[in-house]
Parts: C-alpha cells; structure tokens; sequence
C-alpha cells in the first residue's frame, strides 16, 4: 500500500492546523451558547468548530458522501453556523477556510461577507476564503476573524437566532503570530 509522504508538506499542514486551532478558539471563546470544541473532523479531513442556535432544525436529507446518513441527521439535527478550514479537494482544490449553516437560511449566499476575497460556492452550500489570501495579508488573524465573523451573522440574523443571548464581547483576541 502506499506509504510515502512528503515530509514538508505534513509539516506545512501541522503548521496550519496550528495557527488555525488557536484563531478558531479565540472565536469560539465568542460565544456563549452551546460550542463544539475545536476538532479535527475525520469525514472530511477539516478543521472546525460549530456554534448551535439551540432551536432544532429540519430533518437533513443525508447524501453526504462517505458519511452515513444517520450521522448526518444527528449531526444536524439543530440550527448550526460552522466554520473551519480544509485542505481541498473536489469542488475547491484548494485549502480554504469555510463557513456554511444548516438549515441555510434564505438569502444567505447573497449575504455581504468580509473580506471581499471570499466567496460563496454554490456546489458546496458554503462560503470560503483561499488559505493563500489569508496567509498573505498584513494581518491573517483579523482578516480570518472578519471572515468567522461575517458568516456567522449572515447565518444568526437571517435565521432569526437570539444572539444577545448567545454572544459574549468580541474583545477577545487570539494571541499573535504568524500564519504558516
């Protein structure tokens, strides 16, 4: 079986992971509803972190490939806003970070979204930011937090969540350093 990989790559991605985890907590830390940690999804190879509404949701139609349909539905079995980031593959090659919610609510592909490299993919019901627009701006840490953040309104406002009751100041702030 294969067996060889390529050992700055898997560094480079460990990297990544890294500095992704300690921004996606500092956003998590964000909110005061129900949270998932911080986690590494072995479904789709991703890094994320999701934030529940507390209402529950409509049941999910399945069909995800490569994951059973009775873990999708208890996965999504309430109102959720994810984000998180992903080495690509299929519809975005590329490594990205992502937003979507479940149920999506009406209008929020056309939601404004910041910054304006992001974009929403209609075959993956997502919006995504390309890792190499983050790693090169001034400031990766804010430009990823504004991304988090503008999905996660898009999502909370046009479904109608309770964020005065969910939401914590956003004062807190990631510690600084570099993006891989």
């Amino acid at each position: 079986m294969h067996a060889s990989y390529d050992p700055d790559y898997a560094n480079r991605l460990g990297r990544i992971l890294l500095q992704t985890d300690r921004v996606l907590k500092a956003f998590r830390a964000r909110f005061g509803g129900k949270c998932s940690p911080v986690h590494f999804f072995w479904g789709s190879f991703d890094l994320a972190v999701t934030r529940f509404s507390g209402r529950p949701a409509p049941q999910h139609p399945g069909g995800i490939p490569n994951l059973p349909d009775w873990v999708t539905r208890d996965a999504y079995s309430h109102e959720v806003s994810s984000c998180g980031f992903w080495p690509g593959s299929g519809a975005i090659p590329e490594p990205a970070f992502y937003s979507y919610a479940y149920p999506e609510p009406q209008g929020f592909k056309d939601a404004a979204i910041r910054p304006d490299n992001a974009l929403y993919s209609d075959a993956m019901r997502l919006f995504f930011l390309p890792y190499e627009k983050v790693r090169q701006s001034e400031s990766p840490d804010e430009m990823l937090l504004e991304f988090l953040q503008s999905t996660y309104e898009a999502a909370a406002n046009l479904g109608g969540w309770d964020r005065g009751a969910l939401e914590r100041p956003a004062s807190i702030k990631p510690t600084t350093a570099k993006h891989a």
